[in-house]
């Protein structure tokens, strides 16, 4: 042992601090790393030169070697004392990648926090958000020896902040025993306040419907809720959600809001509290990377920064750090094009190169793969991204993964984006149900979108040609300026790939799919000029330094903190320079409700009041304890006018109108769930000119799912079962078109005749129903058949440059047979009574 002494050092020994120094002093790195990226020396020289600020934003695209950066700078951290330091990355896959690419570098990292190195200030230590952000965090939750952090780290800080929020939420299966628990708590209050919404989810277990339980009966019963809550959370095996996310809700329980379906209930909470892991508030520096997204205001949701906490973001001079992408929408091109043709072309580009779809659900994929040979899930994820770089392996699907893959080169040379990524939770399910124009779950899909076309170009010497898929994506990238929400210089080849769009669409005015595609040569065969064009189209982006930010996001934000502190006045303040500062009904209807649910505790009967102000701009969200004023009036307008109306209203050009029924008539299907299905039924009742609501979503379900003005002096009253699978129609469906066909008697006694209509995949009526008199079927052959017809009148109507002549819509509506009654005539059936 005394051999030991003869290699201590008497003097200390400097080391490199600026990362970049640090980097090509690395003794034992691979030869692939003998020189850095010129963007990665840029980033690095901005950072050291803010390094001692708390927080610090860089923005890099994805595949300029992020990983690189990253290790680099907690490195240097290390050098200069700042330890410990921690890399922060969302899943385990992403954790093997970051440590294969710090043996590369010959840096020491671990996964162990109770690793000697790591807590010695000498290794990196790598870890999941899930590790860092939970209940029972060794970094911050415990109440006392919690894991110190210097310097840390946030990789894909979007995702992680999705994870974050996740964390920040309970949730509770239904074959958990605290779910019945929980309905049983609420269930009288619940049923008299809206019958059909909890008959509908506890009697009927439909899976598509979903409730929020009123704020009222929510802040009422907080003794009881934290007793069941408290009563499961030391049962990590069985309750995991409660026993990790329980403790980081517990000071804000009584300002969440709680879902009920009949899968779960989840509860989730109006901001983020961020502060609980108190090791991450105190670390000395944090830095927080990204991919080039426009849009900070999430470092303001969910870490509570404030405006002045990044003054300023660290990025690449300009945006030549990028790969050339190739971006084809063949929809946008030609309307008449279908999936099939698109999912057919794009097989065949598979037999000579790796293609990628992503897509939003596994029900998706099966469109796509069948029979599930080719579907990547997370089991099998790093088998088959390591497959895809070493081989050709034609075409594989990846479901929900937008971001944390890196596919170089000839890993993928066509991308596929099929469909808008799912909405991450029963919160923004509910939201986008009552705001559907939410600016910020929009702008947070746009985003994932674009971090999933970022997947297949990992190096400005890289090209993937990227195609854009599905109506419900068309319709919010076209008709609701979604690309607006793209960074600079996706924004650039979105624009450079449309220019190429209009030359072929002047020589073609309605281009085939073998068109379109032919485009994509440029791409997959490397063409010389594409290449050459695309990357001088990107030497003029330059990455904006100034942070955006979302002003509702931030009031939102501020208004949370001082419901925290029980500062009730001014958290409702804060709301209300949201409200006043919102254009959208439908937005300023939903900030209306929050705003009732704080004022709740100050004021019970205001609240209800503020609440029914709300109901004037939204009559989707909750309607006031005392019963809704509800409107009966429906627009008896001429059809024809109702639709020039309709377009006006949504500023919708010839060719948007076509995609903006193929967006809405792709959630017009009977495999949709029951809220997108009665959305999308009342929308195309607009779209084709009829009055058109949504009575039990507009009342404390007392209406009808749906109720049309066939502006002829009848009405459809419409009661949706699209989720049936019996092959009768049972008494109870019959009983509830009975109920609405009364409601609607009460409601327009004069003027306006009844017309029952049930969605229902069968004509049969069940023994021993009653039958509604006059009732009509709209069964899945009819649906099609009408969507077929309306299709064909969006595209008719769309063909004459005056196309908004009030006498040429109702000539087309009168030959497409959509003209009032006649839609009762030629696309619903009657029924049949049981044999």
């Amino acid at each position: 042992m005394t051999s030991l002494l003869s290699r201590l050092n008497g003097t200390k020994t400097s080391v490199p601090i600026e990362p970049r120094d640090i980097f090509m002093s690395l003794p034992q790195k691979d030869k692939r790393y003998e020189y850095p990226r010129d963007v990665q020396s840029d980033v690095w020289k901005h950072w050291f030169q803010s390094r001692n600020k708390k927080n610090c934003v860089i923005k890099m695209n994805t595949g300029s070697g992020k990983t690189v950066v990253g290790l680099m700078i907690l490195q240097s951290c290390l050098n200069e004392g700042k330890g410990p330091a921690v890399y922060v990355v969302p899943d385990n896959y992403l954790v093997s990648q970051v440590c294969n690419e710090a043996k590369k570098l010959g840096l020491s990292v671990t996964t162990n926090k109770d690793d000697y190195s790591y807590t010695e200030k000498k290794a990196i230590l790598v870890i999941t958000i899930h590790s860092l952000v939970n209940g029972h965090s060794v970094f911050g939750m415990r109440t006392y020896n919690n894991y110190p952090i210097g310097s840390i780290l946030l990789d894909d800080v979007h995702t992680c902040l999705d994870i974050i929020s996740n964390q920040f939420s309970i949730r509770i299966p239904s074959s958990h025993v605290l779910y019945s628990e929980m309905v049983n708590l609420f269930a009288d209050r619940w049923k008299n306040y809206n019958i059909n919404s909890y008959n509908e989810i506890v009697g009927d277990k439909l899976p598509d419907k979903m409730s929020v339980i009123p704020f009222w009966m929510w802040q009422e019963s907080q003794t009881e809720i934290c007793s069941l809550l408290s009563k499961y959370n030391n049962d990590e095996k069985s309750s995991q959600s409660i026993f990790f996310s329980f403790p980081l809700l517990k000071d804000s329980l009584n300002t969440c809001d709680c879902f009920v379906s009949s899968r779960c209930i989840e509860i989730v909470p109006e901001g983020i509290a961020i502060s609980k892991i108190s090791s991450f508030v105190n670390a000395e520096r944090r830095i927080f990377m990204s991919a080039t997204l426009s849009d900070d205001s999430v470092f303001v949701s969910a870490m509570g920064l404030q405006k002045e906490d990044i003054s300023d973001i660290i990025s690449p001079e300009s945006a030549n750090d990028i790969g050339d992408r190739l971006i084809l929408f063949p929809k946008h091109l030609n309307s008449r094009i279908t999936d099939d043709e698109i999912k057919d072309k794009v097989q065949s580009v598979s037999e000579n190169y790796n293609v990628v779809v992503v897509v939003p659900s596994r029900e998706r994929a099966k469109y796509w793969d069948p029979d599930n040979r080719r579907t990547i899930t997370k089991d099998n994820i790093a088998d088959a991204v390591d497959g895809l770089k070493k081989d050709r392996n034609g075409l594989l699907i990846f479901v929900n993964r937008y971001d944390g893959i890196d596919l170089p080169d000839d890993a993928c040379r066509m991308l596929v984006i099929d469909g808008l990524p799912p909405l991450k939770n029963e919160k923004e399910k509910y939201v986008h149900s009552i705001d559907p124009a939410s600016a910020i779950l929009r702008r947070e899909r746009i985003q994932k979108i674009e971090q999933g076309m970022g997947r297949g170009v990992r190096s400005n010497s890289d090209s993937c040609c990227i195609v854009l898929m599905g109506d419900d994506l068309a319709d919010v990238l076209l008709r609701n300026d979604g690309t607006l929400f793209f960074s600079n210089a996706t924004k650039e080849q979105y624009e450079l790939s449309k220019e190429l769009w209009g030359l072929l669409k002047n020589q073609i005015a309605e281009p085939s799919i073998d068109d379109i595609f032919e485009l994509a040569d440029y791409s997959l065969n490397r063409e010389v000029e594409w290449i050459k064009k695309s990357k001088e189209r990107l030497s003029t982006v330059v990455y904006s330094r100034e942070p955006q930010f979302d002003d509702n996001t931030l009031t939102l934000r501020c208004a949370y903190d001082y419901s925290m502190k029980l500062r009730w006045d001014k958290a409702i303040g804060m709301l209300d320079q949201a409200i006043n500062s919102e254009l959208q009904d439908s937005t300023k209807g939903y900030l209306l409700q929050i705003k009732a649910k704080l004022t709740n505790f100050i004021d019970k009967k205001k609240a209800q009041e503020v609440l029914l102000s709300g109901r004037a701009l939204n009559t989707r969200i909750l309607a006031p304890v005392d019963g809704v004023r509800f409107d009966k009036t429906i627009r008896n307008m001429h059809q024809a006018k109702l639709i020039c109306k309709y377009i006006s209203d949504n500023y919708l050009s010839q060719n948007d109108y076509v995609i903006h029924f193929d967006g809405i008539a792709s959630s017009l299907v009977f495999a949709s769930n029951a809220d997108q299905f009665e959305n999308a039924l009342q929308s195309i009742g607009k779209l084709i000119g009829f009055g058109s609501i949504r009575p039990d979503k507009e009342t404390s379900g007392q209406g009808p799912d749906n109720l049309w003005d066939l502006c002829d002096g009848n009405c459809l009253v419409i009661e949706c079962k699209n989720k049936a699978v019996t092959n009768t129609i049972s008494k109870d469906y019959c009983n509830q078109l009975a109920g609405s066909i009364r409601w609607f008697s009460e409601r327009y006694r004069s003027g306006k005749t009844a017309i029952p209509v049930l969605v229902h995949r069968s004509t049969i009526i069940d023994e021993k129903a009653s039958v509604v008199d006059n009732m009509k079927i709209f069964t899945p052959e009819n649906l099609e058949c009408f969507k077929n017809k309306v299709h064909d009148f969006t595209v008719a109507i769309t063909q004459d440059e005056n196309w908004l002549d009030e006498g040429k819509i109702h000539a087309l509506l009168d030959r497409y047979n959509l003209c009032g009654t006649d839609i009762v005539k030629h696309y619903m059936s009657s029924f049949k009574n049981a044999l």
